[in-house]
Formats: C-alpha cells, structure tokens, sequence
C-alpha cells in the first residue's frame, strides 16, 4: 500500500462509521448563540456543559463572531438569540471555512474514511485509510461523532466511549387527530414525560408524522438517554395553554357561559389557540360541534379542560435514522485536558466538537462547542 506523509500540510479525512466534515445544506446556517456569558452558556448543554466553562471564556460566541466577520462574513441576531449570517445561506459558511482552509494549507480528502489508527513507539501516529493507502502524521485531532465502539480510532488507541446515541430528534405520534393537524404551531406549550424529570416550554409544531419544534428537540436534548432506554415509547403530556392555569380555565368557561351562551363552542376560537387546534381538542373532550356555551356541563368542562392542559399522546417512535440533528455520548470528559483539548491517554491526540461527551440544545450551541474545542485544540496543536 502506498504511504504518503502530509507535511507541512494539515489534513482532514472522514471516519469510516462517522464524518468529521460539518456538510451544510443549501439552507441557513445557525453559526452560534448571543448569550456571551460563559456559565449561562454552559446550562445549554444537557452534557458537558460544566466542562466547557473554563474552554467558553478563551474563545466564546463573541470570539467566533470576531472570526467570522474579520473573514468578511457578517452575521445577525434573531430575536431568540440565534445568529446567521446576514446573507441566510449556509453557503456563505462554507465559503468562508474552505476559503481558510485554503489559506492554512490544510489539504481535504473527501470520501475517504479512516479505518484505523495506530501510536508508533517513536511518538505520532499511522492511519489507514478507506481506500488503502496509509499515512503518518506528529499530532492527531479526532473531530467526529456517532462512531460506533468497535470501529472509533480513539477506542483502538486506548479510549473508552460513551455509546452514542441519537439526541435532537422529532417526535412520532401515532394519533391521526395530531396529524391532522400539520402545519399548525403555538408558542408556548409545556411538554413532558410522565415520572420523569423531563419538561420543556416553548414553540411546538404539529407535522404529519407527530410533533417537532424547539421545545420537543430541547426535550429530546435533555432526555436522550433515558428515551433511548424506552425504545422512544413513551407518554408525552402536552400543555396548550402553560400560562394559564386550570382554575382560570374553568372560571373562564363559567364566564362564557353567562356572557356567550347562545354561542357554540366551535365558533368561538380560543385565544391564542388555532382554530383547527382549537377544533381537535373540543373533540378530544368528548363534545359535540353544536355544543353551545350555555349547554356545556361540568363534566364536559372539566373534560375541556384535561384536554386543554393535559392531553397524553404516545410516542412510537423519533425522527428517521441519520435524521436526527445530533449525537449524545463520544470520549468520556475525564479523559482530556479541556485546557489542550489533549487525550490524557494518548500524547498527540486531540479531540473537538462532537468527538467529545458534550452536546447542546437547538440553537447554536453546538457549532459554539465545536468552533471552542476545535480552537483550543488547533492551538494546542500548533504550538506543540
């Protein structure tokens, strides 16, 4: 097999189970998150985030701003804190970082994997490569995620791993009252997994195949071990209207009744519910479309009102494989020094972004952690 050995250059390959090449589609990029204080930024990461303190204050999102823009790419702010570039296209990303790329001499190999790795007595490493050539090289980042135990260079060179598994996703639900309601948003709605401690707020959506949006991803974020452990089978209770309570419900249909009693329920929308969402849950209550304000008894109310604030819908299942945004679990914490983003292991080893047990929630956070951990280690690397 042929050996070639890469130097001065810097080289960058994908893993045979994983890539390490960030793949933007012709959409918009979410570069990084406006929240420029190190510890608010870290409760974002549902693992990892108390490590990534210390990294957050030597190069954060004002630091990955600066980058970008001293490179000609500007970016926005959104009123949820997420940043893109003025331009809303990812292309502009891509441009910027292989237009670096190409400034820093770092020669990119595509469609090749690496099959292995190996530490020579004398200090660096041998790679195998996919396509059956070897190469050397001093140092060695590791940069990718999802990579399964049996084929992870880091595991044969002496790591350990947390199995990855999937984070990000959407829901499944297989109630076609929901389906039918495709398209249709509110924000905000409480979800939450009965007996456990998962609960998030904020925008849901209503897709054809169940429920999505950020506040199904965050749970999903926060909870993916533990739904993984259920086999993504699982309750899911749905909060329509999380700022109002129970009680007020109740006193407010008891209002509709003396002030709206000639009304049906169907033709008087509840705010801020959509009408077809509004729709499905009187239904859902066991009441009729003809049901008027005036007819409506304390059973059916307090039904109105479970649906309202408490429906249950089961989960069957999560986004598609290979669908999901993210991946949780990779190379154990303790197992790198966070100020080189060395391996404490492996001298010459480096780790960044998803390689490590760290993940984010939707927003920017883990483009943060991976422009973070990628500096300090390219740092690290360069002055080895």
């Amino acid at each position: 097999m042929p050996k070639t050995r890469l130097m001065p250059h810097k080289l960058m390959v994908e893993s045979e189970s994983s890539l390490s090449v960030v793949v933007l589609q012709d959409c918009r990029c979410n570069v990084t998150q406006a929240c420029f204080d190190a510890r608010e930024l870290s409760t974002r990461y549902p693992r990892g985030g108390r490590a990534l303190i210390g990294p957050l204050t030597r190069f954060g999102p004002a630091d990955t701003i600066d980058w970008f823009e001293s490179r000609g790419v500007k970016l926005k702010t959104e009123p949820d804190g997420r940043m893109f570039p003025v331009t809303d296209s990812s292309q502009t990303i891509i441009d910027c970082l292989m237009s670096a790329a190409r400034k820093g001499r770092v020669l990119v190999l595509t469609e090749t994997g690496l099959k292995s790795a190996h530490q020579r007595e004398s200090g660096g490493f041998d790679l195998t490569l996919t396509n059956g050539s070897t190469l050397e090289c001093d140092r060695l980042l590791w940069a990718g995620g999802g990579c399964k135990t049996e084929s992870h260079p880091a595991v044969q060179l002496g790591h350990t791993l947390a199995a990855p598994v999937p984070s990000l996703f959407t829901f499944h639900v297989n109630s076609p009252w929901l389906r039918e309601l495709a398209g249709v948003s509110l924000d905000p709605v409480q979800v939450s997994v009965p007996e456990t401690e998962l609960k998030q707020t904020g925008p849901v959506l209503c897709t054809h195949v169940g429920l999505s949006g950020p506040a199904i991803l965050r749970l999903s974020a926060w909870g993916a071990r533990k739904l993984h452990d259920k086999g993504y089978r699982f309750d899911l209770q749905i909060n329509w209207l999380p700022k109002t309570s129970p009680e007020s419900l109740l006193a407010e249909m008891q209002s509709r009744r003396e002030t709206s009693g000639g009304q049906t329920l169907l033709r008087s929308r509840w705010n801020p519910l959509p009408a077809r969402l509004w729709e499905q849950l009187i239904g859902q209550a066991g009441i009729s479309d003809d049901t008027r304000w005036a007819k409506l008894s304390r059973p059916s109310a307090l039904a109105l009102v479970k649906a309202l604030s408490c429906t249950t819908v089961n989960v069957t299942g999560k986004s598609m494989n290979k669908e999901e945004f993210v991946t949780c679990g990779g190379i154990p914490l303790p197992e790198v020094d966070f100020k080189t983003m060395e391996s404490r292991l492996v001298p010459g080893l480096y780790f960044a972004g998803e390689a490590l047990d760290i993940d984010g929630i939707t927003g920017g956070y883990n483009f943060q952690n991976a422009w973070t951990t990628g500096w300090i280690a390219g740092q690290a690397m360069a002055t080895r």
